[in-house]
């Protein structure tokens, strides 16, 4: 496949997942508010952080080194050892799930029964949710590899639209039954989800359409592990970059998650705490995750199939080369530019946010300072997810490994942080703490692209270098929404809120045509590859 034609799939992969990003995270935020009304928040909190990490924790181990592994290089390759390689995931998953179960259930703070009933049972089936996602594995792999747009909308808008129907309706009718609405919801999902993936590989496999495409996969038992005669069950090659990765992803995730870590672990916030976190840190990465994690998800693939992992600058196809430059720089001041936009206006509206979503519980005590703080964390993990997309995509094994102990000591360091800050500074310490893991995150990726590209012209790091008088807007907006809020919000009536609503309309629609006439690369890039389908569709 030609670098252009990955290029444009890439960026649709990377809209339509924003797009879906977008569905997942409206209805958490609406299912939130609304459960906010009916539940307790130590519910909530007990839920959304000591389960949710339970569940993530295992999946995360269990496939994200194999997702990574497996998609690096051309769609090209062996389909059958790298399906046996992928079934692998299963029985890890059993062991985690299984071996973290128990920690969970006999080694953590267990709930008030009076308080969040059913503890063990939601982890029962937080647990086996995850296995049961991780049957799916083979079929997510090779319809991520082959850039299957619509099923992964599809297959994730079900099984997300599934759970919220679920939870909705028992959370109405009976919700005296605490944790089992959540892990029968949790069931469901995972059920949905892989269920989606299998029934439309049984009706594709062997169809015309995939004779047509020439899919290396022919049958549904392709699908399965197959041992095939005087040869290796795996691809070592394949096998051994997965077990660089796996020492990565256990510490990525300690990174990632490690203030729910620290929560669950250190007790140093109560259930009703950590509900309240959970809630506003939701709310903080609506924007964010819907944005950044599909594009860097998708173009972690288009970095990793037009440039070859391991070789230098000079050995690829400079054509290959210039197309992947010029792609890094626009993401770069895509991402910045976002991340600049929600820190700005996110420090002069968190009140009034958490004021309309969840009352004077949100907006008084640290809930804005948490989520002014998290706007800032925004525009680090901007910045990270692209950087980070293109490190990993051409890294070779033995950087990889090398990488691991950055990692390493990276992940001493954050839970240190992490456990002093909120010591000193409450549940706001946890952000503080993430700002400085991503911001040591950043600065190696920008170490290792300006190493990359530093025998050749190009210099796709000036992405990180928006215009001067974009960067004057941004100050200047900054400024009159902070007297705004000062002046207009959030105690004199809803005639001063829409007042403060307006001044913040006016100086963002400044700062969009201020971007719009200093930065037509970006535009011209957001338009021919991000919007251009959208736009014929709507024609």
């Amino acid at each position: 496949m030609a670098a252009q034609d990955v290029l444009g799939q890439t960026a649709r992969l990377a809209s339509s997942s924003a797009l879906l990003q977008v569905l997942f995270r409206v209805v958490t935020f609406a299912l939130n508010a609304f459960t906010l009304r009916y539940l307790s928040r130590e519910l909530i909190g007990v839920v959304n952080v000591r389960l949710t990490l339970l569940y993530s924790t295992v999946v995360f181990l269990a496939r994200e080194a194999f997702r990574r592994a497996c998609l690096s290089g051309s769609t090209k390759r062996n389909w059958t050892k790298t399906i046996n390689l992928l079934w692998l995931t299963v029985p890890l998953g059993v062991f985690w799930s299984v071996f973290l179960g128990l920690v969970w259930l006999h080694l953590l703070e267990v709930p008030d029964p009076s308080v969040v009933p059913h503890y063990q049972a939601g982890v029962v089936a937080f647990g086996l949710s995850a296995i049961i996602e991780l049957l799916g594995e083979p079929c997510w792999v090779l319809a991520q590899a082959h850039l299957f747009v619509r099923l992964k909308v599809i297959a994730e808008s079900l099984s997300v639209v599934s759970k919220c129907i679920l939870t909705v309706t028992l959370v109405i009718l009976y919700p005296q039954w605490g944790l089992y609405i959540f892990a029968l919801a949790q069931l469901l999902y995972a059920t949905v989800l892989v269920m989606c993936y299998v029934t439309y590989f049984v009706m594709f496999l062997g169809s015309p359409e995939a004779t047509k495409k020439s899919f290396p996969v022919a049958r549904v038992k392709a699908l399965f592990p197959n041992f095939v005669e005087d040869e290796t069950f795996v691809n070592w090659k394949e096998a051994r970059l997965t077990w660089s990765f796996f020492k990565q992803s256990f510490l990525k995730q300690i990174l990632t998650e490690g203030e729910r870590y620290v929560m669950t672990f250190l007790n140093v916030l109560n259930f009703g705490d950590q509900g309240v976190y959970d809630i506003v840190n939701n709310l903080g990465s609506l924007v964010a995750r819907f944005i950044f994690l599909p594009i860097e998800e998708s173009f972690y693939v288009f970095f990793a199939k037009v440039l070859e992992r391991g070789k230098a600058v000079k050995d690829q196809k400079q054509d290959d080369v210039a197309m992947a430059a010029n792609v890094l720089e626009l993401l770069l001041k895509l991402v910045l530019l976002i991340g600049l936009t929600i820190t700005v206006f996110g420090y002069a509206y968190s009140q009034l946010a958490l004021d309309i979503y969840g009352g004077s519980m949100l907006s008084s005590g640290t809930g804005p300072d948490l989520l002014r703080c998290y706007s800032l964390y925004v525009l680090f993990l901007a910045v990270n997810g692209v950087t980070e997309c293109f490190t990993f995509a051409l890294m070779c094994k033995e950087e990889v490994d090398r990488y691991n102990f950055v990692m390493l000591a990276l992940s001493f360091i954050f839970l240190c942080i992490s456990y002093f800050l909120t010591h000193w500074h409450g549940s706001v310490g946890f952000i503080l703490a993430n700002c400085f893991n991503m911001g040591i995150r950043i600065a190696h990726s920008i170490h290792y692209i300006y190493d990359y590209f530093r025998e050749s012209t190009y210099r796709p790091l000036t992405g990180l270098l928006p215009s001067p008088f974009l960067v004057l807007v941004y100050i200047i907006s900054g400024v009159i929404t902070g007297f705004s809020e000062v002046f207009f919000c959030c105690d004199k009536g809803w005639m001063a809120r829409l007042v403060h609503i307006g001044v913040g309309s006016l100086c963002f629609a400044a700062t969009v045509v201020t971007m719009f006439c200093t930065e037509t690369k970006l535009i011209h890039f957001v338009r021919s590859q991000f919007l251009s389908r959208y736009l014929k569709k709507g024609t």
